[in-house]
């Protein structure tokens, strides 16, 4: 199969063949600042949520299971040099207390549209890695004007999306009655995000520029990540080599410069429609 190169990949290149990206600055290079934390109720509910730094509004959402503050931990000080950043936790994960019953995505996405609307933020940039990716998505297509860019990485638009190997780990991992955050997440993997929450006809409305990020090796298979990329009107495809689903977290030399630049992109040379 022949693979396009895009904005993003050849980027990464052009930085490695120049040995430029030990010059790049990376989170390991920059002294820990501290995460002011923040809480607000909201849909009935406490949210917990990250701020650091100043400038444009950059809104980080969390992998399933993690928080915001770990998921882009090799993140954080350096967007945060240029941006403003939210990074909230969702009901039950991080610092973020559980509420009774399921875990939903349209339920977590209408809490994080909620905090930006009570927060007065609109057109703001979203990176979203795994659920968040999932999350950022939804939130582009039922709250376009809160949405200016998308960056997500290991998103999956329904559970098919999933290798054989995840999903037979969730199908051996389901419970009848799922109580604790775990099990409601087993749960939650196995059969969403639903045709209403998200489909390819619902990617097709998204005008936003999307940069998709997927690892050779992620949980979710590449066949999907392509459909995805192919069916999104406005969208770059970066596909980091030797990499698994925890792109953030293991490749942040490479996906760092890259999203920055995405970011920082004029408005009239983001991502092309193809």
């Amino acid at each position: 199969m022949a693979f396009r190169y895009t904005g993003a990949l050849l980027l990464l290149l052009a930085l490695l063949l120049l040995g430029l990206l030990p010059v790049v600055v990376s989170a390991a290079a920059l002294p820990v600042q501290p995460t002011p934390w923040h809480w607000i109720s909201i849909n009935g509910h406490n949210m917990y949520y990250a701020v650091r730094g100043n400038g444009p509004t950059l809104v980080l959402l969390h992998g399933g299971g993690d928080s915001g503050e770990h998921s882009f931990e090799r993140q954080l000080d350096v967007f945060s040099l240029h941006h403003r950043i939210i990074a909230p936790d969702q009901v039950g994960q991080g610092r973020t207390p559980d509420v009774s019953g399921p875990l939903s995505y349209t339920l977590m996405m209408q809490d994080t549209a909620t905090l930006l609307q009570k927060l007065k933020l609109k057109r703001v940039d979203v990176v979203g890695f795994s659920d968040g990716g999932i999350l950022a998505l939804m939130l582009a297509v039922r709250y376009p004007q809160l949405v200016r860019r998308l960056v997500i990485s290991g998103v999956n638009i329904s559970p098919e999306g999933l290798t054989a190997e995840q999903l037979q780990g969730l199908r051996a991992a389901q419970t009848p009655k799922p109580k604790t955050v775990d099990e409601k997440l087993a749960k939650l993997w196995l059969t969403s995000p639903t045709e209403s929450e998200l489909s390819l006809a619902l990617l097709a409305k998204i005008e936003q520029p999307v940069l998709v990020i997927s690892g050779d090796r992620d949980a979710i298979t590449l066949e999907h990540t392509l459909q995805i990329y192919r069916t999104l009107p406005r969208a770059e495809l970066c596909v980091l080599p030797g990499t698994d689903h925890g792109t953030f977290s293991g490749r942040p030399e490479w996906l760092n410069p890259i999203i920055s630049e995405f970011l920082d992109r004029p408005e009239d040379t983001a991502a092309v429609a193809h």
